[in-house]
């Protein structure tokens, strides 16, 4: 009886670990996008890796370009390690860029602009953070990628977007793209409440101190706003509710795009411990990824009153 006991309690073990391991989710793969950026990414970059891998949700891996750094050193070199920067999108369930183009103007290679290109339209995932958007002025793709894009760009380049009178409003560019006032806390606004990324969100919440973009223009096609906080005059705003977190359907491929997160200086770091930040950077790099969210809101999501910080 003992050893059947034994085999039983065996066998129960077993069959617990088996369905223990078929409930695990597999953890969706990232790849970070760095190495040109005319905000800090040396400081960013680690920060956004940390915060996707302690989720647990998340693997992450690190592409970082040659940098400003050392095209200052040797052109040449520059140029060809430029050339030769050719990350394997494919082995990635999603991309997240912390990337800036504009600090060099430098675009990549055709090929892997094309590489990039390929993987969106067979269903990649893209994750647009901050600053991500000046990227690359003259690669037309990729400014339907993102969908509406602010610095490098000139006057009436495309379309802008925004909200009124509770609905997405799209018009023609005007005499500036891209801009934002002084730092400060901003309400925002969710506007579509039964999205995976921001279902559950409070309707407004406070999001802490940052910059509020705003004027951004691009081809705006396939562009859905999700969140938005009022631009106001008092911060040199356009007194519209202007986007903070977009998604775009490009292709069969899914992008998330978040304009939060400035960063800096080491101080500016507190802008990535923001809960507000926190939480939809992670449910939106899921669901570029998979289409689907299944991290929950955190019990610190923060209401309309005060950010809050982790």
């Amino acid at each position: 009886m003992k050893t059947i006991n034994r085999c039983l309690t065996a066998l129960f073990l077993l069959l617990f670990a088996a369905v223990s391991f078929a409930q695990e989710k597999p953890k969706i793969k990232v790849l970070i996008l760095t190495g040109q950026n005319n905000h800090n990414w040396r400081l960013s970059t680690p920060a956004l890796k940390e915060l996707l891998e302690q989720s647990g949700r998340f693997t992450v891996d690190v592409a970082s370009s040659p940098t400003k750094a050392d095209k200052q050193k040797d052109q040449g070199t520059y140029y060809k390690a430029l050339a030769e920067f050719k990350p394997d999108f494919a082995k990635y369930d999603v991309i997240v860029s912390d990337y800036n183009s504009c600090e060099t103007g430098d675009d990549w290679s055709a090929d892997t602009q094309k590489s990039f290109e390929d993987y969106m339209k067979n269903g990649g995932g893209f994750v647009s953070y901050h600053a991500a958007d000046n990227s690359f002025p003259r690669w037309g793709e990729f400014n339907k990628v993102i969908g509406i894009a602010g610095w490098g760009r000139p006057a009436n380049f495309g379309n802008f977007t925004y909200y009124k009178d509770g609905k997405q409003v799209i018009e023609k560019g005007h005499d500036r793209c891209g801009s934002h006032g002084p730092q400060h806390d901003f309400l925002m606004v969710v506007r579509d409440e039964e999205h995976p990324i921001t279902k559950g969100l409070p309707k407004e919440f406070m999001h802490g101190q940052d910059e509020l973009y705003d004027s951004m223009q691009g081809p705006a096609e396939n562009l859905s706003i999700k969140a938005t906080a009022l631009s106001e005059k008092q911060f040199n705003g356009t007194e519209k509710d202007e986007p903070m977190l977009m998604t775009i359907q490009y292709g069969k491929g899914r992008v998330f795009h978040t304009t939060l997160g400035h960063v800096m200086n080491e101080g500016d770091l507190k802008k990535l411990r923001d809960v507000s930040f926190i939480a939809t950077f992670l449910r939106g790099t899921e669901w570029a990824a998979t289409g689907a969210v299944t991290i929950p809101l955190p019990p610190d999501f923060p209401g309309r009153d005060k950010p809050v910080y982790r």
